[in-house]
């Protein structure tokens, strides 16, 4: 059965990026390797280490679908409308670009989390959907959409930034034990939701 799962890079303190959304260090574990993990976006390489490949191999190539923010689809200028999980996207906003049909017809724009998650899944079939925001996981772990949480853990500390995980609005939520994978520049973790 499909699964909804987060994944994001995080530094040792909880940010994914810094004040100025810049990811700076975050993404050194990317470039850490020798193994390339072939994606459609010819703008984007990823040179990891055996430990990334593994985690990148078992994320992408299970995803049917993306989700993501309007913010983090700005930043990223849609990914050329390919995102290197080599899945369709679907965006999370209030109001869709005038110009998403013909600049980015494989993305999907929609007004809400549980709408997207919805949508994500009727894209991924039997495929697992994953969530690459922060704000929308923290959204859909309040709605109760997330199967798994994923991290990958940086040694680096920011000191201040844009945080993974915020206030829940239900309250705490536990978490099953741990997946571990130890990889260069990061330390990537699988954390099941408990039900």
């Amino acid at each position: 059965m499909a699964k909804v799962f987060t994944h994001m890079t995080m530094s040792l303190d909880g940010f994914i990026a810094n004040p100025r959304n810049e990811v700076g260090e975050l993404f050194e574990w990317y470039e850490a390797g020798a193994v390339n993990v072939p994606d459609p976006n010819e703008t984007v390489t990823l040179q990891v280490d055996d430990a990334g490949a593994q985690v990148l191999e078992e994320l992408a190539g299970q995803c049917g679908a993306l989700v993501a923010g309007r913010r983090l689809f700005d930043i990223a200028h849609g990914w050329g409308d390919k995102h290197p999980v080599g899945a369709p996207v679907v965006v999370v906003t209030h109001r869709a670009p005038e110009d998403a049909a013909t600049t980015w017809p494989t993305t999907t724009f929609v007004d809400g989390v549980e709408a997207a998650i919805s949508r994500a899944k009727e894209i991924a079939g039997e495929k697992d959907v994953t969530i690459a925001s922060a704000a929308i996981t923290q959204q859909a772990l309040d709605l109760g959409l997330v199967d798994e949480v994923c991290v990958s853990l940086v040694p680096v500390l920011f000191g201040e930034g844009i945080p993974y995980f915020a206030k829940l609005a239900r309250g705490h939520l536990l978490l099953e034990d741990p997946t571990v994978v130890q990889g260069r520049r990061a330390l990537h973790l699988r954390y099941p939701v408990r039900r």
